[in-house]
């Protein structure tokens, strides 16, 4: 006589199974780790680890276009902590078992790229200042929204350290653009409404 073999799911908030029975944590955690969702975390993790390399190139070209001597050192304290959310991703691969590895992040590309035709088309000085910090407000904004998932991902795999380890990076990223409006609203937009075209 077969067997029957169980259809149940498990439900990954309460270790329940769909049949009502409590599953057994191992095995819960084991099928997470191997989930879609898990795929989808390791894949954006790639992204980002990207696009977090590719800007250790870019902030010094932007450093080199910035003449507020307030901009320059925001820029190249977000450099240093660039630097570290790079070992800090790499950290984070090591949590999941995986090698670090880089995946091309158009989304990150497609910014870096626009700050460079900014820096370009703007005069040195505050509309230049004003446009640097234009383009590295958007990529705070899409590193911010890229950690948060990250960091919900990883808690709802039951990732706690590596989800520790978004968070980190999450509250730099957070910090660095509150920084960068400080800078904007305290003279460089002023200066620059009122240069002449």
């Amino acid at each position: 006589m077969e067997s029957k073999k169980s259809n149940s799911t498990i439900n990954p908030q309460n270790g329940k199974t769909s049949n009502g029975k409590q599953s057994n944590g191992k095995s819960n955690k084991a099928s997470m780790q191997s989930s879609q969702l898990m795929e989808l975390f390791e894949d954006q993790l790639k992204d980002i680890y990207w696009a977090e390399k590719a800007l250790l190139k870019a902030i010094p070209k932007m450093v080199k276009n910035a003449t507020s001597e307030e901009l320059v050192d925001a820029l190249k304290s977000h450099l240093s902590e660039t630097e570290n959310q790079v070992s800090r991703l790499e950290q984070v691969f090591t949590v999941i078992g995986k090698k670090a590895t880089a995946k091309k992040c158009e989304a990150m590309e497609g910014l870096i790229k626009e700050a460079g035709e900014i820096m370009e088309s703007c005069e040195e000085g505050s509309m230049r200042d004003a446009g640097i910090i234009s383009a590295a407000q958007k990529v705070e904004h899409y590193e911010i929204a890229t950690y948060g998932t990250l960091r919900q991902f990883a808690e709802t795999l039951g990732l706690t350290e590596a989800a520790k380890l978004l968070e980190e990076t999450l509250k730099e990223e957070r910090a660095a653009d509150e920084k960068l409006t400080v800078v904007a609203t305290s003279a460089i937009n002023v200066e620059a409404a009122h240069e002449q075209v």
